[in-house]
């Protein structure tokens, strides 16, 4: 039996079942870019895919619907793999464990991938329907959205002839997204130094963060526990000597990072101060993100002696200069739309080596000249500590249009079904539709999607009720597109 047998629309959840079961994690898409292609050839439609697993379906329209305007279904294939510290799962081989839960779609210690999941599960049981009536269906299938949108980037739209477009890829039922940010993601590197060392081996894990997405969330004012454990570091350090053996942090820089482990040495007769002052710093963290971060721990555990190479006294005092004075959350609000984040950064992943150090920075800004201008600090800030910055998946805003035939039809049809009109806004999150404007021109295009809580986390949880909610409204829609 089906584990997703009793949802409906049963032929959405069969598909997100199926997708499910393959790994799907952010530069791993290339099963289920294969899948989507099989599906297609079994059904006779015409698809295309590209070297960078992108896959676009076409079918063609229903009886009556030949003349109209084709639209485009648009979603992206890969989905962040955050998992519980204690979850056994491989995502490079083994797929999500799903379970209902009341109203709601989760899987078991991992992010459900219903970002974007849920948007090729809606595209693959249109493509499949029979009875369903419709324009030109134009379903386009991206990779790598969540680390840069590198498969949209270089995504060959020649074959697409529509002007109009659905991008399923927001995750609050009811509003319609009309214009997001830009963004680049930046990988500081920092020289560092090792030495011989020896001593007690602690080890440090701030942990029980709340974490979730780096641009819709980034406002509401949640630890990042990379940064926190800087703040941590150096308060420790000034009273205690300590030396630096290993720091470990984050996953994907477009996540805000929820766990954090750090490695360190001290004196057999700072042992206890260690220790005390590393539980000191877990109840000042409890007590100043009781709202947003309630269940926060910094956990210390004594690793015995030990002997090796630990971060010399000048990179030591790099790194944790740089961590405590690294930008990082709203740096600007739009002065436009009330409550809308304009430019924001998140230190998404920490690493350490022998010879180097590196924060990646996922910048997201609605003002190219901002983001650009964040761009410049970093680079400044880790030129200033012997370092240089890498950028990378630069990816341009979607810029409001005003007059949108899309827009009003979604208004109307919404409006008809749920008795009230839709809300529409934008996001300070990245969507694919900034790069599929340059591509396309005169796109006309709005973002919207079921409810789906907790994003890039291991809560992450799909209302399934407002999956078929918005699969009504999706098969109003192209009844209507004419």
């Amino acid at each position: 039996m089906r584990i997703l047998e009793h949802c409906e629309p049963r032929q959405v959840f069969y598909y997100f079942e199926e997708i499910a079961k393959i790994p799907h994690g952010s530069f791993h898409t290339a099963a289920i870019s294969d899948y989507c292609m099989q599906f297609a050839h079994e059904r006779g439609l015409e698809a295309d895919q590209d070297e960078c697993h992108n896959v676009v379906i076409i079918k063609e329209a229903t009886e009556g619907y030949e003349d109209a305007e084709p639209i485009i279904i648009q979603g992206h294939l890969d989905m962040v793999c955050e998992k519980e510290s204690d979850c056994p799962i491989d995502f490079e081989k083994e797929g999500l464990s799903l379970y209902v839960d009341g109203d709601f779609l989760k899987a078991r210690g991992t992010t459900l991938g219903g970002d974007d999941g849920i948007a090729i599960a809606y595209a693959l049981a249109l493509l499949d329907a029979k009875d369903l009536p419709h324009p030109r269906l134009e379903c386009v299938f991206t990779t790598e959205e969540e680390v840069g949108m590198l498969g949209a980037t270089r995504l060959d739209v020649s074959k697409l002839k529509g002007h109009r477009m659905l991008n399923i890829d927001s995750d609050v039922e009811g509003i319609f997204l009309t214009a997001c940010a830009g963004g680049v993601t930046a990988e500081c590197s920092i020289p560092v130094q090792c030495e011989d060392a020896k001593g007690q081996r602690f080890a440090l894990t701030l942990h029980g963060l709340q974490g979730g997405h780096s641009g819709s969330e980034i406002g509401k004012g949640r630890a990042n526990a990379i940064l926190e454990m800087g703040r941590i570091l150096q308060q420790i350090g000034g009273k205690v000597g300590i030396r630096i053996l290993a720091l470990d942090g984050g996953c994907k820089d477009n996540a805000i990072p929820r766990e954090c482990v750090a490695e360190v040495l001290t004196a057999p007769e700072d042992e206890g101060r260690l220790m005390g002052m590393a539980r000191q710093a877990g109840k000042m963290l409890q007590k100043e993100y009781a709202a947003t971060d309630p269940a926060i721990e910094c956990n210390v555990e004594p690793l015995g002696d030990w002997e090796g190479t630990a971060l010399d006294a000048q990179s030591q005092s790099k790194v944790l200069s740089f961590l405590r004075l690294a930008p990082n959350g709203i740096q600007r609000m739009c002065q436009e739309m009330e409550d809308l984040a304009e430019t924001s950064l998140n230190a998404g992943i920490m690493k350490m080596g022998k010879a180097s150090f590196s924060v990646s920075f996922s910048i997201r800004s609605s003002v190219k000249t901002r983001k650009e201008e964040l761009m410049g600090r970093l680079s400044l800030l880790t030129e200033l500590f012997g370092g240089s910055v890498a950028f990378s998946g630069d990816y341009p805003a979607w810029e409001y249009r005003k007059d949108s035939a899309v827009r009003r039809l979604v208004t109307e049809v919404y409006a008809d079904l749920f008795g009230k009109k839709p809300k529409m806004e934008a996001i300070h999150a990245g969507l694919e539709c900034g790069i599929l404007s340059e591509k396309i021109p005169d796109l006309d295009c709005v973002s919207f999607g079921p409810d789906n809580f907790d994003i890039h986390t291991p809560n992450e949880r799909l209302s399934i009720q407002s999956t078929e909610r918005v699969w009504r409204f999706l098969l109003e829609f192209l009844k209507r597109a004419r």
